[in-house]
């Protein structure tokens, strides 16, 4: 079986790097994407979706060098569960309600624009304008 998961967002922090104990690099940052629709009696809802993708190898040090807070960037790789629920990782917000990331495992990350520039990424309905950022203490890692 195979899967893969292809995202467009906004970097929600600065990348952190580390190393595993065999000297090989991993960087994790936050991706927040989001969707606008109309219900059936004419409410706007904003939905964000948070992902937390990790890299690895030459690409770990590429996107701790490269990639910064506010920057588009398209993610594909593969969903990696919690290993205590099978699903996304659930956390408890500052306000006290719940808030779910989902973990990405990337493949590939390119690097679309800096926040407030211009992206030659076509906008098709399935969210892929700019995410909302929300306050630094609402982002979950």
């Amino acid at each position: 079986m195979y899967h893969t998961v292809i995202i467009v967002g906004n970097v929600g922090k600065d990348p952190e790097m580390r190393y595993t104990p065999s000297g090989q690099a991993v960087t994790s940052f936050s991706v927040a994407t989001n969707r606008q629709y109309t219900t059936g009696n004419g409410e706007q809802v904003k939905e964000t979706i948070w992902f937390r993708v990790t890299t690895w190898g030459k690409q770990a040090e590429v996107c701790n060098q490269y990639v910064k807070k506010g920057m588009k960037v398209l993610v594909e790789g593969r969903l990696t569960p919690d290993k205590a629920t099978g699903g996304p990782r659930i956390w408890t917000k500052n306000d006290g309600s719940a808030g779910a990331s989902f973990e990405v495992t990337a493949g590939t990350v390119r690097f679309l624009s800096s926040r407030g520039e211009t992206s030659d990424v076509p906008s098709q309905g399935g969210g892929y304008e700019s995410a909302e950022m929300p306050p630094e203490d609402d982002i979950p890692f």
